[in-house]
């Protein structure tokens, strides 16, 4: 079983299983703490841009939820806005990089419902991998989005700047993967 946590409009197919907090007729359930899913049942979490919705204490039950639902060996993999990446593009001006270009990345703004949600913090490698290590994941890494089975849906995991440079851009996305 494979999961899309977050996965918004973009539908994997159907040998996903896509959940959200919107209203799009591909979704299988709103529930992205997985409380209606068996322990040891799951293959693959894949959440773009969603664990920054979720301040640093928030993200330790959802993490220990995703981590009980995963099988033995199962990957859970992540994809945030890059701290270190927006920054040093910031702080080189970078292609005329401004601070406009980091506020949505930094802080996020999306409806969800009848409200409006925020980024609650954000992370760079050694922050994210603090995080996973605490909730006992193992062989925390980066992963490369384009050797995945879902690298031909672009979601934020290939966000670049300039906006769709995938060739001469930077990567604004921290992409990282770990195992049950």
């Amino acid at each position: 079983m494979k999961i899309n946590l977050g996965c918004g409009w973009r539908d994997f197919g159907s040998d996903w299983t896509h959940i959200d907090g919107g209203n799009y007729e591909h979704l299988d359930s709103h529930d992205i703490y997985l409380n209606d899913y068996q322990q040891d049942s799951v293959d693959l979490i894949y959440a773009s841009h969603i664990i920054e919705y979720f301040d640093r204490e928030e993200i330790k039950v959802l993490l220990s939820n995703w981590k009980d639902v995963l099988k033995p060996s199962g990957i859970l993999r992540l994809a945030v806005p890059n701290f270190e990446k927006i920054v040093s593009l910031y702080i080189k001006g970078y292609n005329d990089y401004k601070l406009d270009n980091a506020l949505g990345p930094l802080y996020g703004k999306m409806p969800m419902g009848n409200k409006t949600i925020y980024h609650k913090t954000t992370y760079d490698f050694q922050s994210l991998k603090k995080v996973l290590e605490d909730s006992d994941f193992k062989n925390i890494k980066y992963w490369n989005w384009e050797a995945t089975e879902h690298s031909e849906f672009d979601d934020h995991s290939q966000a670049y700047y300039p906006h769709m440079d995938k060739e001469n851009g930077t990567l604004m996305s921290l992409n990282v993967e770990c195992k049950k």
